[in-house]
């Protein structure tokens, strides 16, 4: 009769993985929900063009002004500025970090004038050096 105990009872040597591909399941649909809501910024369809990369530098170490499709001003978060607010913003984060670069990231369709007062207003602020950010051409 002990004989029948033991074999009843054994001990499974299966994992039951239905509770872990829940799991994932639950977690696709958050990041699939999430990650579009973590692309902040301002739509810019940037200039193609052969440019040498930029240097190893952190992007945090950057100012970016994007100027869209309507000529508005940006600064890194997707929230419109104007020139004074602009000018303001990037002094106060030289203000911190003196030595940092600045970029503009004109849309390829605004006006000229408008990209080249974002790349003045950055200069009033106090910026040293000023560039330009494109899109390498497709292939």
């Amino acid at each position: 009769m002990s004989r029948n105990l033991q074999r009843r009872h054994r001990p499974m040597s299966q994992i039951n993985v239905v509770p872990y591909i829940d799991v994932m399941l639950v977690l696709l649909v958050i990041f699939m929900v999430t990650a579009p809501l973590l692309q902040q910024g301002v739509e810019v369809e940037l200039p193609k063009v052969e440019a040498r990369p930029l240097d190893d530098t952190k992007p945090e170490d950057l100012i970016v002004v994007s100027v869209d499709r309507q000529g508005r001003f940006s600064l890194q978060r997707g929230q419109y500025l104007d020139d004074e607010a602009l000018r303001a913003a990037v002094a106060e984060r030289l203000a911190r970090a003196p030595r940092r670069e600045a970029f503009v990231r004109g849309d390829r369709r605004v006006d000229y004038g408008r990209v080249v007062e974002a790349m003045v207003i950055l200069q009033q602020a106090g910026v040293a050096r000023v560039g330009l950010i494109t899109e390498p051409p497709e292939e």
